[in-house]
């Protein structure tokens, strides 16, 4: 159901090198842009599936799950990206950035 590219794992092993390894929760988030799957660091609940993937726990809210998958975690130059099966909705207004092949921003 949760798939990591192989960026976004090298991303997650720089991180949790230096930090306590905790699971990565996969939510809804909005914001001025529109409505996007945002990643944190939490603890996982009553109402949560638990994805071992590359190493890492992903936790998905379950309905959230059953609506969005699969789900895919990979980066950018604007930080971490998640795919799925959802239309979410796109806004406007907070600016951005154009990626180069090298993945920088510009």
């Amino acid at each position: 159901m949760v798939t990591i590219s192989e960026p976004a794992k090298a991303k997650l092993d720089e991180y949790f090198s230096q930090n306590e390894k905790s699971p990565i929760r996969i939510f809804l988030a909005s914001s001025c842009a529109g409505t996007r799957l945002a990643l944190a660091l939490d603890d996982p609940k009553d109402t949560d599936d638990v994805f071992a993937v590359e190493g890492y726990s992903f936790v998905v809210d379950k309905e959230l799950g059953g609506k969005a998958a699969p789900l895919g975690v990979d980066i950018d130059c604007s930080g971490f990206t998640i795919t799925s099966s959802l239309q979410l909705e796109s806004g406007g207004g907070c600016g951005g950035c154009s990626c180069s092949s090298s993945g920088g921003c510009s």
